[in-house]
């Protein structure tokens, strides 16, 4: 079982910058893959990026590759998201979802342990 909550949301303005951490429990926190998604009012669920249980693997929705870095500190039990060059699209709630092995499909539905979620603004 894992238990996720993130943190770092906010209203930051379109270029500026913000990073999102989502703290975990559990004892065996390096066997699980760990990714972000994002959630817009009306929106589905949508893939940002992911990292695997090591670090070093990750890939990036196309919409954030080279504004956004996923990281994580396995000995603090961390995930962080680094959101720089912010735009008004990418306004949310910010979601950590973590799951066992390393997969490179964004479906959500493969991740079973999801956080609460954090609200992104980006004002113009």
């Amino acid at each position: 079982q894992v238990q996720l909550v993130e943190s770092g949301g906010g209203l930051v303005r379109a270029g500026g910058s913000l990073r999102l951490s989502c703290a975990a429990s559990g004892r065996t926190f390096d066997s699980y893959a760990m990714a972000w998604f994002r959630q817009a009012p009306s929106q589905e669920r949508q893939f940002v990026a992911a990292i695997s249980g090591s670090g070093g693997a990750t890939f990036y929705a196309d919409s954030v590759k080279g504004r956004f870095t996923i990281s994580r500190d396995n000995a603090k039990k961390l995930v962080y998201l680094q959101m720089n060059s912010l735009k008004p699209e990418d306004t949310a709630v910010y979601y950590c979802a973590a799951r066992l092995g390393w997969t490179y499909n964004p479906a959500p539905r493969l991740y079973g342990y999801w956080g609460q979620g954090t609200q992104v603004t980006v004002s113009s």
